[in-house]
């Protein structure tokens, strides 16, 4: 009786430990899981496709980078519900699906940069509180509205390296909580008016690399909170005197590589949080003569600009 019993209780202890091993094959293949299934990477591995099977579902950190996987669906990351980061860098994406982060209500960081998205569906960015949207270096020529809803929680969208033409001025009225906005290397010619007013948290804006070549006036009203504002690298040749007004927390301005050759009276006189060297304006070809005289005068006051070889020994007239 007793070797029986025994006998059940190994029997018992082995059925449960070749369960438990079945029940924890939480790796998908090709991918290390860190101990405690919390975090796993699959890099630069034969992927095909989503690897959902596999996936512990305390996973909080999701990478897959450098493989073959052409698309993500909602059904894939119903996996991970517990999902906060989702790096997807330098894949073969091509398509997202509708409502695709409703199965992962907790994630804040979403990294698609170096795909071949194009276009994506409407509310592809719904149902979860995104803090973070890197779309960097990818085919997508016009950024729309309805991939967010109404005052999206993003603080920072980076939308550099695609081929957009025209400011995605609906789809920047749903962030209202946006800190940072890369929109650099696009095809960019221009910033319709009271695309920006909104944005009234904003800090950092990139416009560099593009093909603007002109600016209005009101281009940057309501963009009081910026402390950095690259413009380099575009076509821009004349800028309105009161372009910067109301900036006075600006302390890193670009302008270099443009076709700047005058300057406005007063242009930066709202510039009072300038750091050392925090305005570039190499690369134009500035004229230090006639209608100079305020150029001349602001740069011998404020020892914070790069500048073009002719205009460092500018002289001013008495």
């Amino acid at each position: 009786m007793e070797n029986s019993s025994m006998r059940s209780c190994c029997v018992l202890v082995f059925l449960l430990v070749v369960f438990s091993c079945h029940g924890s094959r939480s790796c998908p293949e090709f991918c290390r899981c860190h101990p405690g299934g919390s975090e796993v990477v699959c890099s630069e591995v034969p992927l095909s496709e989503f690897p959902s099977d596999g996936l512990p579902n305390s996973t909080t950190v999701l990478t897959i980078q450098l493989t073959n996987i052409t698309s993500v669906t909602e059904e894939h990351l119903n996996a991970t519900p517990l999902l906060r980061e989702l790096h997807l860098y330098g894949n073969r994406l091509r398509s997202l699906s509708p409502h695709l982060l409703r199965g992962v209500p907790h994630l804040q960081n979403l990294d698609l940069t170096e795909n071949k998205l194009r276009d994506l569906p409407a509310d592809v960015f719904g149902h979860t509180p995104l803090r973070s949207l890197v779309l960097k270096n990818n085919l997508i020529e016009e950024a729309h509205g309805e991939w967010f809803p109404e005052n999206s929680s993003l603080t920072w969208l980076d939308l550099s390296g695609n081929l957009l033409r025209k400011i995605p001025t609906v789809l920047l009225q749903k962030l209202p909580n946006l800190e940072n906005l890369d929109l650099s290397n696009n095809n960019l010619e221009k910033i319709p008016a009271g695309s920006l007013d909104g944005l009234t948290k904003l800090e950092r804006l990139n416009l560099q690399e593009n093909k603007l070549h002109s600016l209005d006036a009101s281009s940057f009203r309501g963009t009081h909170s910026l402390t950095a504002l690259f413009l380099a690298s575009n076509k821009l040749r004349h800028l309105p005197g009161n372009l910067f007004q109301g900036l006075a927390r600006l302390t890193h301005l670009s302008l270099d590589g443009n076709e700047v050759s005058r300057i406005p009276e007063g242009l930066f006189d709202p510039l009072t949080s300038l750091e050392d060297g925090g305005l570039d304006l190499t690369g134009n070809p500035l004229v230090c003569e006639g209608r100079a005289e305020y150029l001349c005068r602001w740069f011998e006051e404020n020892k914070k600009v790069i500048l073009p070889d002719n205009i460092r020994t500018c002289k001013c007239s008495v």
